[in-house]
């Protein structure tokens, strides 16, 4: 049986792990981190056009108050950095004070590490791509969750295929995503005993720029890239994965997973990673591939 056909068994997984209740964003305020472009201005646009109440917050405060703008009415623009922890409570506390209520949280921001090996990294993109992707969420979700629990609504924090992915040349980002994955697991049980919800979103390849530039402008990156075996070296688009977001938390899915042939993997990944590494580890175009990394980052160290 090859991924496609068990892509179609496994299909039906996420509708199993669906709340019986559902949440319906009309009238609801949502805030989303990275809202200023990808993901997660395409979300704010989906959850807009059902009625909700959206505020885009975003590092870069003309380009998230020109997709204010764009959208028009019930969104906000709010310019805060996630990983500065006193901003983020700012944020959450103007949507509170403008709105009387927050019911649902997006935390989407993300960045991806210069390619490196661990020997070889800058520890300080290490703890730059740590801070905003994991740190980040946190930041984002911790001052929102009394609201969420007082709406009884939802949180989403942004996961990837990468949290169990091998992670050979980039494993900031591994790392991070496989640590939002567990912070999200933790949210949901807990946040369930005050009636209110929280999943994960995984995605694989998603055309945006930070794809963009770490996969096609940059020569390792697209090797790496070309690894993947089809159907897992499938894209989708920005709009494609803000749409199973919108969908997940209009059913208070436990998680999404796009594009859906990362399904199979995600739930077998405890045998298929064995062998996997195993398989990478004796590989010698992947032996090759580090060495050039390593070769190129002592020649930037330099």
């Amino acid at each position: 049986m090859n991924l496609t056909s068990l892509a179609r068994v496994f299909a039906a997984v996420p509708k199993a792990l669906r709340s019986n209740a559902s949440l319906d964003v009309d009238g609801k305020v949502v805030l989303i981190t990275g809202g200023g472009q990808g993901i997660g201005l395409a979300l704010g646009e989906i959850l807009q056009s059902r009625g909700a109440i959206v505020v885009l917050v975003d590092i870069d405060e003309d380009t998230v108050t020109a997709a204010a703008d764009a959208l028009g009415e019930r969104v906000y623009a709010v310019q805060a950095n996630v990983t500065d922890r006193e901003a983020m409570r700012d944020a959450v506390a103007y949507v509170r004070n403008k709105f009387g209520h927050l019911d649902v949280v997006v935390a989407n921001a993300g960045v991806t590490p210069e390619p490196a090996t661990v020997r070889t990294m800058d520890p300080a993109d290490f703890d730059r791509v740590i801070g905003v992707n994991l740190t980040g969420v946190f930041n984002t979700v911790h001052p929102a969750l009394d609201d969420v629990v007082a709406a009884k609504g939802h949180v989403v924090v942004v996961s990837s295929c990468a949290a169990f992915a091998p992670g050979m040349g980039g494993s900031p980002y591994m790392v991070s995503k496989a640590g939002v994955e567990q912070l999200g697991r933790a949210l949901r049980v807990e946040l369930a005993a005050h009636g209110a919800s929280a999943g994960v979103a995984y995605f694989g390849i998603v055309e945006t720029k930070m794809t963009h530039d770490m996969l096609d402008e940059d020569d390792m990156g697209r090797e790496v890239g070309e690894m993947l075996p089809w159907p897992l070296s499938k894209r989708i688009t920005a709009n494609e994965a803000a749409s199973t977001i919108a969908d997940g938390i209009a059913n208070r899915s436990a998680r999404t997973i796009a594009p859906s042939v990362w399904e199979p993997y995600s739930l077998l990944r405890g045998a298929i990673n064995i062998v996997l590494d195993r398989q990478l580890a004796d590989d010698e175009k992947v032996r090759t591939l580090v060495h050039r990394v390593e070769a190129r980052r002592s020649q930037v160290a330099l």
